[in-house]
């Protein structure tokens, strides 16, 4: 069975490519605009639904994984920030607080055209950050396109004090725990 990630994101393309399966991607073509009021989980999984669904439509028959983060801090969505200003925003503003990762995962198509979706939530709790220290960082990570404008792979990890989480993919971008199962589910042998 031909397996697809519905991702252009060389973040989850690099943590699907950690188990042994081949797989190509493709884009998605989604709008990824939160509705008014959309709650950041419910968001997380209606856009790696959305994504997964835009490629299966396209390629009949494939299992198809779709993903899709989305961090808030006290309730308010935080985008990727896309420049470097936005970015020192973003981290001057999580400074000392706890930051929530909603990572849906989603796998649908196949034979049996059936979907499924898991959601993990991680919560990372930021050291208090200096404004050097953080104009340090963005010189060397550059986390424009990653949403809360930290990198935890690289040197964003020294931005914290704790990450509570079940799947430490999860905070990356694709939680491979939960995927792993859902593959099993569809019929893919795994050790």
């Amino acid at each position: 069975m031909d397996l697809i990630l519905a991702s252009t994101s060389v973040y989850r393309r690099n943590l699907l490519a950690r188990l042994p399966l081949e797989f190509r991607c493709e884009n998605p073509q989604v709008d990824e605009t939160a509705a008014v009021g959309e709650a950041p989980e419910a968001l997380a999984r209606r856009l790696a639904l959305a994504k997964a669904n835009s490629v299966s439509q396209r390629f009949p028959g494939a299992l198809v994984i779709g993903s899709d983060q989305v961090a808030s801090r006290d309730g308010q969505l935080l985008g990727k920030p896309g420049s470097e200003r936005a970015a020192f925003d973003q981290l001057r503003a999580s400074s000392g607080r706890r930051v929530a990762f909603h990572t849906a995962v989603a796998l649908v198509g196949g034979q049996e055209e059936w979907q499924r979706v898991h959601v993990e939530r991680v919560e990372v709790k930021f050291r208090h950050l200096e404004h050097a220290e953080i104009e340090r960082y963005l010189a060397i990570d550059e986390p424009f396109d990653c949403a809360g404008s930290f990198k935890v792979e690289q040197l964003g990890i020294a931005l914290f004090d704790e990450i509570i989480e079940r799947d430490p993919t999860s905070l990356q971008g694709l939680p491979l725990i939960a995927l792993c199962g859902l593959l099993r589910e569809a019929g893919y042998s795994l050790p």
